[in-house]
């Protein structure tokens, strides 16, 4: 099994829609520490700084601090 990684929540989105159109919104915010999957997500680089751009299911676990 891999091991979680861990890491800070720089920006969310405003969620995803379902079906019928309406907004489900994130239940993650920016500043809060996260646990994700070793191979969650895809690498950008933003103004020589390292991102990783994932979905809301990828997100492992919250961690309260």
């Amino acid at each position: 099994r891999e091991k979680p990684q861990e890491g800070m929540v720089a920006a969310a989105g405003p969620g995803k829609t379902d079906r019928k159109g309406d907004r489900i919104p994130v239940s993650v915010q920016a500043g809060q520490q996260v646990l994700f999957g070793k191979y969650a997500g895809t690498e950008i680089k933003i103004d020589g700084v390292e991102h990783l751009i994932m979905r809301e299911d990828d997100i492992i676990a919250v961690i309260d601090g």
